[in-house]
């Protein structure tokens, strides 16, 4: 039965660490077998696969650069071929640029756009063909709360421009696959505790911005990986099949932003 977790397979991007890893340990725990895909870091990806499997579960660790669009249909087809058909797709791995329109450089924002953008688009176009064919998928897009608008943080004009560009292309692809038994959303992450938003702050600084960031929410604290994981296992379950074309922000009710969607 389709509300069978134990029938879905997973791919999620950027799955090692922060909120993939959050994400993949939510699925698996779901019962679902999941691929955990890493650019770089094979050691920590494999440990956590092993994890998965030392407690009863389904994983493998697959690496690749999802702005390579061939390594990327490398992986889908090495998921398959160990875990079986992809029906759920996480696109999480997505990287962070800060610059102004002083410092903006060609190189920067075209490396942040291939993987924030053009990775969503490859790994779509990788499952898409199965997930036509055996007229089930749930692929659920990473954007951020960035995308509505102007927050607190300066600097992030086109990391926020490529979020934006996830959100229309999640309806758009929603819209094109939808009528195939496939639904495409989007969670829109407020500020989250992972190791890439602590970045190189020293103790006093992190606690600092933590403090204001929890101050702009109406929950009062700043995002958990698993706040983030609980919203994508909402789009991706099997019952969630009349949900499509959606984007969720999930930040604690942010009040600092203009736009909120």
């Amino acid at each position: 039965m389709a509300s069978n977790w134990t029938n879905q397979v997973a791919l999620v991007t950027g799955g090692a660490r922060g909120l993939g890893r959050a994400i993949v340990k939510r699925l698996a725990a779901h019962g679902a077998a999941v691929a955990i895909n890493y650019a770089a870091n094979a050691t920590v990806a494999e440990a956590l696969a092993a994890e998965i499997r030392a407690g009863g579960g389904h994983a493998i660790a697959v690496g690749a650069d999802v702005a390579d669009a061939a390594a990327v249909n490398a992986m889908a087809a090495r998921t398959e071929a160990v875990l079986g058909p992809i029906s759920i797709l996480v696109n999480n791995a997505g990287i962070a640029w800060a610059a102004t329109l002083e410092t903006w450089e060609p190189a920067g924002f075209a490396r942040l756009r291939a993987v924030n953008v053009d990775g969503t688009i490859h790994a779509i176009r990788a499952v898409m063909a199965g997930m036509k064919a055996r007229r089930y998928g749930r692929i659920v897009n990473i954007s951020s709360i960035a995308a509505f608008g102007t927050t607190g943080f300066p600097g992030n004009h086109f990391y926020a421009s490529t979020k934006a560009e996830v959100n229309i292309l999640t309806r758009r692809f929603a819209l094109e696959l939808g009528g195939h038994g496939i639904t495409v959303n989007a969670v829109a992450p407020g500020f989250t505790r992972t190791d890439m938003t602590r970045g190189g702050n020293t103790e006093a600084e992190w606690k600092e911005i933590e403090a204001g960031l929890a101050r702009a929410a109406m929950t009062g604290r700043i995002g958990e990986p698993d706040d983030i994981a609980n919203a994508v296992a909402f789009f991706g379950a099997p019952d969630s099949g009349w949900i499509t074309a959606q984007i969720l922000a999930v930040d604690g009710g942010r009040t600092d932003y203009i736009g909120h969607g």
